[in-house]
């Protein structure tokens, strides 16, 4: 990549919005999104010209990454890198091989942060990134490592999908579970309480498009999600003989 890369960022809602304000620094940044008036950092401009740029960032739900995907197909530069952003990998990187020319270079990512997490800078923080066939992503790599201080993790996208229905699908059930319990402050508590109380405050701010993608477009979450259900129940049956 060049001292500064051009990348349209296609999508400035929430997670968007956070790529814009650290990649700002680093990079020339055309965005678009209609419903967005204006991102301190992004010139904002047409579909067309922000999916021209050399690298396109789809900052989108995996419910629009297809139509999402059909839209950018005409305007991408040959051999343009395009990466994803999603919770999960498996079908955003489907999606984007089916959509795009032949010649795109598909590179899927997950950046293990969000809003919240992330609201002191990402420096620490972990991405992970599916390459696609033939995808070197040393120079991203070093883009992410060197400019944003970010740890990388390399997967491919079933054993990604794998590994985050534990890490993350479960995770966010229980702490939606914890959430919707409407528990009151307690005048004391202890750690354990307040490592479980932060990892709900963590994605209580999640939108609901997202914990859905979470639980149901992981091809892998499902089988974890009755497992867990079924050792509650157990436990629930031992407490009461």
């Amino acid at each position: 990549m060049s001292e500064r890369p051009r990348i349209g960022l296609i999508g400035l809602g929430a997670f968007g919005a956070l790529a814009a304000r650290n990649l700002a620094p680093h990079a020339e940044l055309t965005g678009y999104d209609p419903d967005v008036p204006d991102v301190p950092g992004v010139r904002l401009a047409g579909l067309a010209e922000a999916a021209a740029q050399p690298c396109v960032i789809l900052a989108v739900p995996v419910q629009a990454m297809a139509q999402a995907a059909a839209a950018i197909a005409p305007h991408l530069q040959p051999g343009a890198l395009v990466l994803d952003v999603a919770s999960v990998k498996l079908e955003p990187m489907r999606i984007l091989h089916e959509e795009l020319p032949p010649q795109t270079r598909i590179l899927g990512t997950h950046p293990l942060f969000g809003p919240q997490s992330a609201a002191d800078g990402v420096a620490g923080q972990s991405i992970v990134l599916c390459p696609g066939p033939g995808v070197d992503t040393e120079c991203v790599a070093a883009f992410l490592g060197d400019r944003l201080g970010l740890a990388m993790h390399v997967s491919d996208a079933d054993t990604h999908d794998r590994t985050m229905a534990s890490v993350q699908a479960l995770t966010h059930l229980v702490s939606r579970v914890i959430t919707d319990l409407g528990l009151p402050e307690a005048p004391y508590t202890t750690r354990s309480y307040d490592l479980l109380a932060e990892a709900a405050r963590l994605v209580s701010q999640d939108s609901d498009e997202l914990f859905r993608a979470i639980e149901r477009h992981n091809p892998h979450a499902a089988a974890l999600r009755q497992r867990f259900f079924e050792a509650a129940r157990a436990l629930d049956e031992r407490l009461a003989e």
